[in-house]
């Protein structure tokens, strides 16, 4: 059956100036399907009429001699065996009876005829040949006839700027690159690439100093990358399709193309993050696309990452970031987001001085989702304060059970970003909260703890020490989380006014590396902690080695798997009641002793 072009695609090629046609294999025979304008202004007939000669042949007008070699050049490129670049000699109009020998070599021109297959949307395989009239021109002109470049002057396809393929192109054409790669014998992969702080660039540089970046990009990828589709997308995003199929020689051009374009381009930049994706059979350029999308935005501010390849694991984790972001109100209504309290030790009663309460999303349908999975996701999109206000509003509502059962009143911390801040008046709202639960009376402000790591310190503004203030003033207790995590620094202590540090994990974990220099530092912290009237806690504690540190040292408190591991408020209750080591918990009498004895 022979190929019908879309009317738009045919009404482009039929009108163009360069000399073409387009062919199938139909019966083992060439059958002419479309052809160019400029083919029919250089043999001077009507498009009807060219048809018509095409269907019988070109050899009726070749010259004797030449018609041997090109039946069997025409038969091997019909049928796959050999290319088709070759120089003919060919009569452009008929001969009549009045006419010279037909062997007369004034009757001929020199063609050059430079053809290639082109695979059609729907599977079908066209031959396009150019034919280019030597004689006429006096020079070869070899005309790259891939249909990649057919309409590069048009702007419906091609990107002004950089002058290269455009969106538009690469929707049309695009499945062809794929079909000619896989041709060749190997996998395309489509890389879909973003500027970092392409706008920060345009404010510094000026737009013209953005738009020399993207043709510098333009350029550089062209270059590494010289058999690839290259493609302009939308701003400042860029697209290929890559016949390179080595995922280690993709990541290393992609990585020194960076490279160049941080060296060459006018003022900083931190040049661009790909995401790359193999275009698999059975699997659509535009689902591709799509998944290379999503393996960019796993990169997230990493900015020792430039290249994320697809994967499964990558697309679970896209699709899990999605289902956390569209369900987390929901989550927050419908009490899947719970507390889980972590119990914190007192080393020398060995009793219950506090808890730590810890976000855990047990969901119906996917089970519990981690907080090192949920809480980045929700710091990405400035979610966390209402997350954090959210468990400190249950912490209140379980503190007010805890009192109705007759458990011990310890305090409670809950972790607060600095990020809370800048989209919360966070004093108002727990006080908000707090009288909401009428818990005057029963549960003093005082038990209830709010705790910030010391990277908030580091990167929080100077306004972040005002509302620190006011949750003291208020009458609740402010911790130091993560003190000796990499941001530490001493006078922490004089610009805050913290109730207890709280020493990282990472430290107690660690302790012997380097020499043992971690127990230096974890006694030294203890002794100055101690000497300013600040309280002490070491995280992460799970062996006896790491109790009998502590003891060692004088440590206050602990926390770690070795004692206990977060559980939910009803697991905790029940222990109480059956009077386990859960029962163990400090009196507000002993809890004030052991603070007065620290002091001392």
């Amino acid at each position: 059956m022979m190929y019908q072009f879309p009317e738009d695609l045919k009404k482009a090629y039929e009108s163009s100036a360069i000399s073409f046609v387009f062919y199938q294999n139909i019966d083992d025979r060439a059958v002419p399907v479309l052809v160019s304008d400029g083919f029919c202004r250089n043999t001077g007939m009507s498009r009807e009429g060219v048809m018509n000669w095409l269907s019988i042949g070109l050899f009726e007008r070749m010259h004797p001699n030449d018609v041997g070699v090109m039946v069997q050049i025409s038969d091997d490129f019909l049928h796959h065996r050999g290319s088709y670049d070759v120089v003919f000699r060919c009569r452009l109009s008929p001969v009549d009876s009045k006419s010279q020998v037909e062997t007369s070599d004034e009757r001929y021109v020199q063609i050059h005829g430079l053809g290639q297959w082109q695979t059609m949307p729907d599977g079908t395989e066209l031959a396009v040949i150019s034919y280019a009239n030597l004689s006429k021109t006096q020079e070869i002109t070899r005309e790259n006839m891939e249909m990649y470049a057919l309409r590069q002057g048009d702007h419906f396809y091609t990107d002004p700027l950089t002058e290269l393929p455009n969106i538009n192109y690469l929707n049309e054409f695009g499945e062809e690159k794929v079909n000619a790669v896989r041709a060749d014998g190997k996998t395309p992969y489509v890389v879909y690439s973003d500027i970092d702080s392409m706008q920060s660039y345009n404010n510094q540089y000026g737009v013209k100093g953005g738009d020399r970046l993207l043709c510098l990009i333009a350029e550089t990828l062209q270059k590494l990358f010289p058999k690839a589709l290259v493609a302009r997308g939308a701003d400042d995003h860029f697209i290929m399709i890559s016949a390179q199929n080595d995922p280690a020689e993709i990541e290393k051009r992609l990585c020194e193309a960076n490279r160049i374009i941080r060296d060459r381009a006018d003022g900083n930049t931190l040049g661009f993050r790909s995401g790359v994706c193999p275009v698999d059979r059975g699997t659509t350029l535009n689902l591709a696309l799509d998944h290379a999308k999503h393996a960019i935005k796993l990169i997230d501010n990493d900015m020792t990452r430039k290249v994320e390849f697809f994967s499964q694991a990558v697309d679970d984790k896209y699709w899990q970031r999605r289902y956390i972001v569209e369900n987390f109100d929901k989550a927050m209504k419908a009490g899947w987001i719970r507390v889980f309290y972590h119990a914190i030790y007192r080393i020398e009663n060995r009793k219950i001085a506090a808890f730590e309460g810890l976000a855990r999303w047990v969901d119906p349908g996917h089970g519990v989702i981690p907080p090192n999975d949920f809480i980045p996701v929700l710091r990405k999109y400035h979610q966390l304060y209402k997350l954090d206000l959210y468990m400190f509003e249950q912490v209140c509502r379980e503190a007010k059970r805890r009192y109705e059962v007759g458990l011990p009143l310890v305090p409670v911390s809950v972790n607060f970003s600095q990020q809370d801040f800048d989209h919360a008046d966070i004093v108002a709202e727990m006080n908000r909260i707090y009288d909401k639960c009428e818990l005057a009376g029963s549960v003093d402000k005082s038990l209830f703890i709010v705790e910030v790591t010391e990277q908030d310190l580091a990167v929080g503004p100077d306004k972040l020490q005002e509302q620190l203030e006011q949750i003291r003033k208020n009458g609740y207790g402010l911790w130091l989380d993560d003190f000796g995590s990499g941001y530490s620094a001493l006078n922490v202590f004089s610009r805050f006014d913290f109730d207890m540090i709280k020493c990282d994990l990472e430290l107690l974990k660690h302790l012997d590396d380097h020499g043992g220099i971690n127990r230096l530092i974890l006694k030294e912290l203890v002794d100055v902690a101690r000497q300013i009237g600040v309280h002490v806690l070491i995280e992460g504690l799970e062996t006896e080695e790491h109790l009998a540190f502590v003891r060692e040292v004088g440590c206050e408190l602990a926390q770690g798997f070795y004692y206990h591991k977060p559980e939910p408020l009803d697991v905790i209750v029940s222990r109480f009641k059956s009077h386990d080591a859960f029962s163990l918990c400090e009196t507000q009498q002993e809890r004030d002793e052991m603070n007065r004895k620290w002091l001392q």
